[in-house]
């Protein structure tokens, strides 16, 4: 049960996932925002400050719990940020680019690690046997968390599962009838997704690697892969 847990790696990997869960997050109130809705702004949420969107569970429980059972799959979220679809000015596409804003900037966030991830590596013979190596090999480590994190995160919010992103995406596109039966669903999704975790962790983070996998390729490179693998066992 207890597989691979390390204390300095938990803590590595806390700080890219804290970062990511924010930023989805304000990118969700930001898009709003411009669109017409200030409900995020009135909240105090579209700031960077990642305590006034910490959820305990979320953000701190939930990623301890998955880390200490060996799950694959690391998964946090924050508080999500209050958002009035009606206050929208075009109420249906207002709510895909606010969904999508999310699976955005994590996207955003994975390429911007990426490039400083492939920098640090390349890097590496002129830093590694200095007094600065391990406070970059931290940095090192958590440029690639974050990659995977966000990639997770992306990815994951995809899936048509209320209240994921991807299911008001897809609501869109469903008839009205259907789309009001679809919503009542989100009561629910919470324990979908718990039991997605906590009973098909492994077959589901299969299922998604095969989108991961190329993103991973292409912000990490093969080298950076095997040599974060290597330091960290998590891809």
């Amino acid at each position: 049960m207890f597989h691979n847990f390390d204390l300095n790696q938990l803590v590595v990997m806390i700080v890219p996932l804290l970062m990511a869960v924010t930023i989805h997050e304000v990118a969700h109130g930001y898009v709003a925002f411009r669109l017409g809705d200030n409900t995020a702004k009135l909240a105090g949420r579209l700031t960077l400050n990642p305590l006034k969107h910490l959820d305990i569970t979320g953000s701190l429980i939930l990623p301890l719990m998955l880390k200490i059972m060996g799950s694959p799959v690391i998964f946090g979220y924050a508080k999500p940020v209050p958002v009035n679809f009606y206050n929208l000015r075009n109420h249906r596409k207002g709510i895909v680019y606010v969904s999508a804003a999310g699976i955005s900037a994590n996207l955003v966030m994975v390429m911007i690690s990426g490039l400083l991830f492939r920098g640090l590596l390349r890097s590496g013979p002129i830093w590694y046997d200095t007094f600065l190596s391990p406070i970059l090999m931290d940095l090192f480590l958590m440029l690639g968390f974050s990659v995977l994190i966000n990639t997770v995160l992306a990815v994951f919010n995809l899936l048509p599962i209320p209240p994921l992103d991807g299911s008001r995406i897809l609501a869109t596109f469903l008839p009205m009838r259907i789309r009001m039966h679809y919503a009542r669903l989100e009561r629910l999704g919470i324990i979908v997704l718990i039991f997605l975790f906590f009973i098909g962790g492994n077959s589901l983070f299969r299922a998604i690697s095969i989108i991961m996998g190329p993103i991973l390729r292409l912000a990490l490179g093969p080298e950076g892969i095997a040599y974060f693998l290597h330091n960290t066992g998590d891809i």
